[in-house]
C-alpha cells in the first residue's frame, strides 16, 4: 500500500503554480545520481584495498572493479524500463522516493563489501540496488518536465537531466576529500635494501620477527598517488592499513539518501488542461519541418515500430562510445601521459580530469538538448556522429605524438578532443526524450523513454568490456614483450623469478608494465601511451554505424496514433 502523500493525485499544482519552481528538485537528484559517472576515482582505492600503499596478489583487479560500473548501468536501464509505466501510474515523487532509498542504501551495503573484502556485496549494493536506484532517479523528472514546457522540450530535457552530467563536478572533489580523510598508512616495513624479501607463487613476502609476511614494495611513483604522499619508500605490510573506501561509501550513502528525499517532496505536476501563457500547440506544417507528430503513439504501440529500434541503436552506440571512457578515465589519463609528461600528469590533474569530464558532460546536456529545438533533434544528432567519428580517431594519433615526442601540446590536443567528446555524450542523452517526444507525441514519452534506456544498460556492458579486454590484451602483450628486452639476471634479481614465471608474476601483478620499464635497456620505447588505440577506432566505427541509424528515423506511420489524441 503506497502513502497517498507520495502519488499523482496528491502533487496536483494549484492554478498560477511557477513552473520554474520544478527543475531544481530534478537537479538536484540528478547530482547525486550523477556522481556514479565520478566512479574511476574509486578505482585506485579499490584495486589496492589489502595491499593500500599499492596492488597485493590478494587484491581486486581494475576489470572486476570497472564491472562494477557496468552492473549498475545495466540495472539502470533495466529498472527504467520496468520503471516507466509505474511512473506514468503513481507520478515522480513516488519513484523518486523509492530511487533514494535505493541509491543511498546502495552505497551503505557496498560499504559493508568493502570493509569485509567482499566484492559481491558491492556488486549487490552499488551495483544492482544502487543501479535500480539510478534507473528510477533518471526517469522520474523527465516525463514531468517535458509537460511543464511543452513550449521548449529540448530545453525542459536538458534541465531534466543536466544534473547528472555534472554529479561528477561534485562527487568527484567530495570523493577525493573524504578519501583522504578517512585514509590510514599500512605498516612501514623498511626501505628494500635494509630487509630481506623472497618470491612464493608471485607474491612478496618480508621477513618480520623471523616470521614472513606478505608485503608491497611502494616506490615513489606509487606514493605520489597515494592520499597521503609523506610516506617513505619500501615495503609496507598488506592488510594493515585503509584506503579510506569504506568510509566514502557509508558517508555518501546517507547524504545522498536525506537530499534525494528532500527533492522528492518538491515535485509537483501541472494539472491536465494546463498550458504555458501565450502558447498555442504548433501547426501540423510548423510540426513537420521539425519532424514533430501531433498525435501520440502508445507506449506498447511504440515497440512495433521501426523508429523505436533506429532510436535504440542511436542511443546504444553513442553512449558505449563514451561510457568505457568515463569508466576508466583517471586511469587512462595517467597511462597515456602519467609516464610521458609526469611533472604536469599528477594524481592531482587526473582527478581534475575526471572533474572536468563531469563540467562539460553537463554543459552538454543543455547547450545540445537547448539547441536541438532550433536545428531540430536529428540533425543534433548528425552532429554528434560525424564530429565524435573524427575526435575518436585522432586520440591514438595524439597518443602516439606524445610517446614519441613529449610535449604539452599533444596534452592540450588530448584534453580538448575529449572534452568535445563528453558535451555531445551528454547531450544525447538530454535530446533524447524530445527526440522521442517529438516521434511519438508526450503522453507515454516517460515509458517510452524507460523502454529506451535498456540502450544504456547494454551499452554499459559493450563500453567497458571493449576498453578493458583490449586493453588487458595491450598490457599483457607489452609485458611480455618489454620482459624479452631485460637481461634474465636483472630480472630475477628485481622480481626474485625467472622469465619462464612471467605469467604468475603477471597474475600477481608483481611485474607491472612502469616496473619493467625501470629496468630495460636505454632507448626502449614506452608502450604506455598506446594501450587504448584499438579501443578508439573500435568506437569510431560504432559512430558511423550510429549515424546511418539516425539518417535512417522518419515520422511514425499515422496508424500507429492512437485515434483521436494530440499533443
Amino acid at each position: 500500500m503506497i502513502p497517498k502523500i507520495l502519488l499523482k493525485e496528491s502533487i496536483v499544482a494549484p492554478p498560477g503554480f511557477n513552473r520554474w519552481r520544478v527543475p531544481p528538485a530534478s537537479i538536484a537528484i540528478h547530482l547525486c545520481i550523477g556522481s556514479v559517472y565520478a566512479w574511476s576515482i574509486f578505482n585506485p582505492a579499490l584495486i589496492r584495498e589489502l595491499g593500500v600503499v599499492g596492488s597485493s596478489a590478494g587484491d581486486w583487479t581494475l576489470s572486476s572493479v570497472v564491472w562494477i560500473f557496468s552492473v549498475a548501468i545495466v540495472f539502470l536501464g533495466l529498472a527504467a524500463a520496468v520503471a516507466g509505466k509505474w511512473l506514468e501510474r503513481v507520478g515522480p515523487r513516488c519513484v523518486g522516493v523509492t530511487a533514494a532509498i535505493l541509491w543511498g542504501g546502495g552505497f551503505v551495503i557496498g560499504s559493508m563489501g568493502v570493509a569485509m573484502h567482499q566484492l559481491w556485496l558491492i556488486y549487490l549494493g552499488y551495483g544492482a540496488l544502487g543501479g535500480c536506484g539510478l534507473g528510477l532517479g533518471y526517469v522520474s523528472p523527465v516525463s514531468t518536465l517535458i509537460r511543464w514546457f511543452p513550449d521548449r522540450r529540448g530545453l525542459a530535457t536538458g534541465l531534466a537531466i543536466m544534473g547528472f552530467g555534472g554529479g561528477a563536478m561534485i562527487g568527484a572533489p567530495v570523493k577525493e576529500a573524504l578519501l583522504k580523510a578517512f585514509f590510514k598508512a599500512p605498516e612501514y616495513v623498511g626501505a628494500e635494501a635494509d630487509i630481506t624479501m623472497k618470491t612464493e607463487d608471485g607474491k612478496r613476502f618480508v621477513q618480520v620477527g623471523g616470521d614472513w609476511k606478505e608485503a608491497v614494495l611502494a616506490t615513489s611513483s606509487d606514493i605520489a598517488k597515494l592520499p597521503d604522499t609523506e610516506l617513505k619508500e619500501g615495503a609496507y605490510l598488506v592488510g594493515t592499513g585503509n584506503t579510506g573506501a569504506a568510509g566514502t561509501f557509508m558517508t555518501l550513502g546517507v547524504v545522498y539518501f536525506l537530499v534525494m528525499m528532500v527533492a522528492s517532496f518538491s515535485y509537483r505536476v501541472p494539472a491536465a488542461d494546463w498550458r504555458p501563457d501565450g502558447w498555442e500547440p504548433p501547426t501540423n506544417t510548423e510540426s513537420s519541418k521539425k519532424m514533430i507528430t501531433t498525435g501520440n503513439v502508445d507506449m506498447d504501440q511504440a515497440l512495433k515500430t521501426p523508429q523505436f529500434y533506429f532510436m535504440w541503436i542511436v542511443l546504444c552506440f553513442n553512449v558505449t562510445a563514451g561510457i568505457g571512457v568515463i569508466g576508466v578515465a583517471k586511469t587512462m589519463m595517467n597511462e597515456i601521459f602519467g609516464t610521458t609528461l609526469p611533472n604536469v600528469v599528477n594524481g592531482a590533474f587526473a582527478a581534475t580530469y575526471v572533474l572536468m569530464i563531469s563540467v562539460f558532460n553537463m554543459l552538454g546536456r543543455i547547450i545540445w538538448a537547448s539547441a536541438s529545438d532550433y536545428i531540430g533533434r536529428k540533425n543534433t544528432y548528425h552532429c554528434f556522429f560525424v564530429l565524435g567519428t573524427l575526435l575518436y580517431l585522432s586520440i591514438p594519433w595524439t597518443a602516439g605524438q606524445v610517446s614519441a615526442s613529449p610535449a604539452v601540446t599533444w596534452l592540450v590536443m588530448f584534453y580538448g578532443a575529449t572534452m568535445i567528446i563528453f558535451t555531445m555524450y551528454g547531450g544525447g542523452f538530454a535530446t533524447i526524450p524530445a527526440y522521442l517526444a517529438d516521434i511519438f507525441g508526450m503522453r507515454f514519452v516517460g515509458a517510452i523513454h524507460g523502454r529506451l534506456l535498456t540502450a544504456w544498460s547494454t551499452a554499459g556492458v559493450l563500453g567497458p568490456l571493449a576498453i578493458t579486454k583490449l586493453r588487458q590484451a595491450s598490457v599483457d602483450d607489452s609485458i611480455r614483450d618489454l620482459a624479452t628486452k631485460v637481461d634474465d639476471r636483472l630480472f630475477i634479481q628485481t622480481f626474485g623469478a625467472g622469465k619462464d614465471q612471467i605469467e604468475s608474476l603477471m597474475a600477481a601483478k608483481t611485474v607491472t608494465v612502469s616496473k619493467l620499464m625501470s629496468i630495460v635497456p636505454d632507448g626502449t620505447i614506452d608502450p604506455t601511451s598506446g594501450l587504448y588505440n584499438s579501443t578508439m577506432y573500435a568506437m569510431a566505427a560504432l559512430l558511423v554505424v550510429a549515424f546511418f541509424a539516425n539518417l535512417a528515423i522518419k515520422p511514425v506511420a499515422s496508424h500507429h496514433h492512437i485515434k483521436g489524441e494530440t499533443n
